[in-house]
């Protein structure tokens, strides 16, 4: 493992107070406001969103062009594509389930916090416990595809 620069995790600390800052300013860490958008009532996610992707992107690709490394980790930087498999749509899928139940995103969810939604602490549980039930059912998988040795 690569040494990390030493101002790795004050930067990572900024990054998120700025995002949570930015989220509860912009109104999108209330779950009411997320729903509104999901029922085609509010479009201002949207533009949350697409402004965040436009500056997010941008910052990325300059970041890394310089010398094709992470500014940070120094690591060299590549590209990973996920291909569009049955498990990125069941995913992505449940994923939408999920938020649309909760009216948050898991991004949003913390911030939302920051401005008093206790309740949905109960979500940080729901979220912790399904990935927990997803690894384990993923580790049974992968038990039971790998098969038996031999013995010689």
């Amino acid at each position: 493992m690569s040494k990390r620069h030493p101002l790795f995790l004050p930067l990572i600390l900024a990054g998120g107070l700025v995002f949570g800052f930015g989220l509860a300013y912009s109104h999108m860490a209330r779950p009411e406001v997320v729903l509104q958008f999901l029922q085609l009532e509010d479009f201002g996610l949207l533009f949350v969103m697409g402004g965040a992707a436009v500056v997010t992107a941008t910052v990325f690709a300059l970041a890394t062009r310089a010398d094709g490394r992470a500014p940070l980790t120094g690591r060299v930087y590549r590209r990973r594509m996920r291909s569009l498999d049955r498990n990125v749509l069941a995913g992505g899928l449940i994923f939408g389930v999920g938020w649309g139940i909760t009216g948050i995103c898991p991004g949003a969810a913390y911030a939302s916090l920051g401005v008093g939604n206790l309740p949905i602490l109960w979500a940080f549980v729901g979220m912790f416990v399904g990935a927990y039930l997803q690894g384990a059912v993923r580790g049974r998988r992968a038990d039971t595809d790998t098969p038996a040795a031999s013995a010689d």
